[in-house]
This record gives structure tokens, sequence and C-alpha cells, in this order.
């Protein structure tokens, strides 16, 4: 064979070969999808902000967990309660992951995930409280909630109690301790990091009774997107499949 047809077949192999190269390099860069989701960071210790202002808590975890799983990318955006569903109806976000419960109400206007995790609600009140076993006894006084949530609507059942309602569950124990209201009611894994883990209330507050209510939370997507559900459903069962759901429960909950 001649010298200069060696010379071309070597220069097409070789180029065959970096076409290759740049195919599956192009390939591996490919990014995965990303899904935008929105978490209100108020409610230890499902899911708040730490000192070096990251997003933390089981939701948080939990949620790349199911990324993970599922083989997706998920950012969160941090977003007042108030407005949170309305930053989904108008696409700010892809989901929520915010503790929030699954209701019959809810679903009218939104899709859910499978439950991730079941809780109820509970009464936090001052250790210097009496004869109080039951939001039933709180008759007369006030007992503060953060608005839109399970735990303000079950105080507003109760008659002869006055609800307040907080933007943020944190604003309602910082009146409980300045003695403005007589209780708190929020789900069992906050008032267990207020009542018991938090240092400057573990001395003053207590919690009494068990929980009056049975809910379940789900990750919220906009009616309809039954794509964006089934994958996020594919990677709540992957992960509790493992067991993560269990793991995280041991890390942040109790």
């Amino acid at each position: 064979m001649q010298p200069s047809r060696c010379m071309a077949i070597l220069f097409v192999i070789l180029a065959f070969c970096v076409s290759a190269t740049a195919s599956g390099s192009l390939s591996s860069q490919k990014k995965a999808r990303t899904i935008t989701v929105a978490t209100d960071a108020t409610w230890p210790p499902m899911e708040m902000v730490d000192t070096s202002k990251n997003i933390v808590g089981f939701d948080i975890d939990f949620m790349k967990a199911v990324a993970r799983e599922a083989g997706f990318e998920v950012v969160f955006k941090n977003t007042a309660w108030d407005g949170i569903f309305g930053g989904l109806d108008a696409g700010k976000y892809d989901a929520i992951i915010s503790s929030v419960t699954i209701t019959d109400e809810r679903k009218k206007q939104y899709d859910f995930s499978e439950p991730y995790i079941n809780i109820g609600q509970i009464l936090v009140i001052p250790q210097t409280a009496k004869n109080v076993r039951a939001l039933s006894d709180m008759k007369g006084k006030k007992v503060g909630a953060q608005i839109g949530t399970t735990g303000a609507f079950e105080v507003k059942k109760v008659s002869g109690v006055e609800l307040k309602t907080y933007d943020e569950v944190g604003l309602a124990f910082e009146d409980m301790a300045a003695g403005r209201i007589h209780g708190v009611v929020c789900d069992e894994p906050t008032a267990a990091n207020y009542a018991l883990q938090r240092a400057e209330y573990k001395e003053k507050f207590q919690i009494v009774g068990e929980t009056f209510t049975r809910e379940s939370y789900g990750i919220v997507v906009k009616k309809g997107n039954k794509e964006l559900l089934d994958l996020i459903n594919k990677g709540i069962v992957a992960a509790k499949s493992k067991g993560i759901d269990g793991q995280l429960k041991k890390k942040w909950v109790r």
C-alpha cells in the first residue's frame, strides 16, 4: 500500500475517533431536568434556614432523595406561606414541598403526590399553665397558629377559643413566651422542635395531650400536571423502599 493511502486511511480513523469522543463528551455533559420547588423555610424541623443561610430540614433532604431516585435536579425557592400556592398558579415554580397537608379542599385545586409522612396537630402551652390537656380546655384564651394552616383550622373549630394567626409559626412562640397568647397549635414535629429542643424555650413550654388530627403531607403540583406528578411519585416510592424516610425521621423529627 502506498504511503499516501496509508496516511489517508489513518486520517479517516482519527477523525472518526475524535468525532465519537466529542459526541460522548457532549452526551455526558447533557444536564438532567431541573425542577424548581417552593418551600416556606420557617417551619422547623421540616424546612428552615440554618446559620449559613442554607435551606435545610426533613422536607429538603427528602425532596433531594426523591430527585436523586427519579433522575432530576432540584432547586429550592424560599417562599412565604401566604403566597406559596399563588406562586404555583402563576408558574413561578414547578412544585411545592412545605409540610402541606393533603386535604379534600386543596385537592380540588391542586394535584398531590403520594403521602410521604404522617403527622398530627398538637397543643403547646407554657409550663406554668395548669389543668390543660386538650384544646377544648383553652376556652376563653388566645391560641396562636400560622395563617392558612391546618392548625389554624383546628383552633377555629373550638367554640370559645380565640385564634390569633401569624405569618410564621416562630412569631406565635415568641408571643407565647412574652405572655401575649396562651397556647400554640402546630404540627407535632414543629412543636417538638420549639418546646423540647430549643434552648430558649425548652424550660418555658410543654406539649400536652396527644395529636388530635391524622394528616399526611404531600408534594403539590399544578392540577393536571401528570407527567411531573408521575416523576415525583417514582422518586417517592424508590426513596421509601430504601428506608430513606425513616432515616430522615431519626435525623430531623425526634
